[in-house]
């Protein structure tokens, strides 16, 4: 049985920075695709960031080169590093686990979810 638990999530400024990270069990996260997405209030959910089990790393255009997205075998978890944060970031954000082969965009191709965490960017 696959388990996420997402955590880090809070309130920061705009222009601030913070950290979320998953932890997985049940399955490691290199034998998997692994992926952040996002849902702002009132709005579908949406792809920010997936990394492959080689390592390969995509991004949505409206968060490349301020978020990166990072795997710990060690520690079986995934994190998400977000840095110049906007007003417009503000939302839950999900873990999530494919275990395809190919680096996923939908949330449609992702097997197993985290229970979210809120992120919350005054501005």
């Amino acid at each position: 049985q696959v388990q996420l638990v997402e955590s880090g999530g809070g309130l920061v400024q705009a222009g601030g920075s913070l950290r979320v990270s998953c932890a997985a069990s049940g399955r490691t996260v290199s034998s998997a695709v692994m992926a952040w997405f996002r849902q702002p209030p009132g709005k579908e959910r949406e792809f920010v960031a997936a990394i492959s089990r080689t390592g390969i790393t995509d991004y949505a255009n409206s968060v490349k080169g301020r978020f990166t997205i990072s795997r710990d075998d060690a520690k079986n978890t995934v994190s998400l590093q977000m840095n110049s944060l906007k007003p417009q970031d503000t939302a839950v954000y999900y873990c999530a686990m494919a275990t395809s082969y190919t680096l996923l965009k939908h949330y449609h191709g992702y097997n197993y979810w985290g229970q979210g965490t809120q992120v919350t960017v005054s501005s």
